[in-house]
């Protein structure tokens, strides 16, 4: 059995029948949403996105978190705090991301909060720049049970990696990519599944076909090219691959440069989850990445309070009406990622 059709069962064994119904009444209302233009939801979410912490050790320049640019607050993920939010939502929720922004092997407890999400049978993953996955850590991380690894490597050469991944090192990613594949075989476990992320940028752009070997040299399950989101893009970024391919702009016919995605007046993620700060307030996207649109506070409300609030429904109202308003959503990747397997 190929690796992929192996983590997609494995996906598949996290559903119950309660979370199932969760999920057709999600879907059910998404489109019928869609069709009244109001915004309907009759299910609660079937996956989040966790920040485990806010620091990173790296200082990409499109990364707020890299450039020390928040507005917000900085901080870990309280310990506790996902106990209660996972009570409330035992009966939907099948998949948990803890990743938003910052390097989640920062927090000193990430790997209790991936123990956490597996005793109540969630699919996890995450997001890492691989710096810190020393032996020891290699070894706990397989041992958690994290289903899902995403690594991010955006060059095959030091030069080429460090023009984005400033302050990084390509050496500690191979390294600390053996030693997760390693410890899979020394412990003779199928997870995490492991994919490695290429940030396909004009630097580094040639480098797509060397990564796809690399991936095959050391084992990983699989290689996609993620398109970069650029701040300023109107008048040309020098981050701009030449390849359209690779881009998520293309030239319009005022010579200005806008996204791909046509931004239709729809968005499956506002009704199938959302993103937890760690400072517990409740975003309704990964693109929010300053927490400018808070659907609410779980330090002082409900989940299902916040979930089903009025103004939670008049933000997704607004997406279907006229997305393109939306500031978080006229950068939006939906439907301009491109990748390949290994």
């Amino acid at each position: 059995m190929s690796s992929g059709l192996w983590d997609f069962l494995n996906l598949l064994r996290c559903f119950s029948f309660p979370r199932l119904l969760n999920y057709l009444k999600v879907f059910v209302s998404f489109y019928w949403s869609k069709w009244t233009g109001k915004a309907s939801i009759w299910g609660d979410p079937i996956s989040i996105s966790i920040e485990p912490t806010t620091a990173c050790n790296l200082g990409c320049p499109e990364c707020p978190s890299g450039l020390k640019q928040f507005t917000r607050p900085e901080g870990n993920l309280k310990e506790g705090f996902l106990t209660d939010v996972f009570a409330q939502l035992k009966s939907s929720l099948f998949y948990a991301t803890f990743y938003f922004q910052g390097e989640p092997f920062i927090h000193p407890q990430f790997l209790d909060l991936i123990q956490e999400a597996k005793k109540r049978k969630l699919y996890t993953a995450t997001s890492t720049n691989a710096h810190f996955l020393n032996d020891v850590q290699a070894k706990k991380t397989v041992e958690s049970g994290l289903d899902r690894l995403i690594i991010s490597i955006d060059g095959t050469t030091q030069e080429t990696y460090e023009k984005y991944r400033v302050n990084g090192k390509l050496d500690k990613v191979i390294e600390g990519t053996k030693n997760i594949i390693r410890w899979k075989k020394e412990l003779k476990s199928r997870t995490p599944y492991i994919i490695f992320q290429f940030l396909v940028v004009s630097h580094n752009e040639h480098q797509t076909e060397e990564v796809k070997q690399l991936g095959k040299e050391l084992g990983v399950d699989e290689v996609k090219f993620k398109t970069a989101q650029l701040y300023d893009y109107e008048n040309g970024n020098a981050l701009m691959p030449k390849n359209e391919k690779f881009s998520r702009y293309k030239l319009g016919s005022n010579g200005k440069y806008q996204i791909k995605n046509p931004l239709d007046n729809q968005c499956w993620r506002m009704w199938q989850g959302c993103v937890l700060t760690w400072d517990g307030l409740v975003v309704p996207c990964c693109f929010d990445k300053d927490a400018k649109h808070q659907m609410g506070d779980l330090k002082i409300e409900s989940f299902n309070d916040v979930w089903n609030s009025e103004g939670y429904n008049r933000f997704r109202s607004a997406i279907l009406k006229s997305r393109s308003e939306i500031d978080i959503c006229t950068n939006c990747t939906e439907g301009t990622k491109v990748w390949e397997d290994v």
